[in-house]
């Protein structure tokens, strides 16, 4: 049982560690990367939208509906 909590002390100690070195984003760099996640999901989901209005206009074409 001692050994669960020296290896779980162990494994916390490296992510810290793991941790110190990652390079984190800057404000600016957060910002443009956040911005350019929204864009792209908006322009996505109006394309989506767009190709579901074209086909079920184009179903009800075909079904005379």
């Amino acid at each position: 049982m001692v050994g669960i909590f020296k290896r779980s002390g162990q494994f916390f100690h490296h992510v810290l560690l793991e941790l110190k070195r990652v390079k984190w984003p800057t404000r600016k760099e957060l910002v443009s990367y956040t911005s350019t996640v929204l864009i792209t999901v908006i322009l996505l989901t109006v394309f989506f939208a767009l190709i579901d209005l074209g086909v079920s206009a184009l179903l009800r074409l075909i079904t005379n509906q």
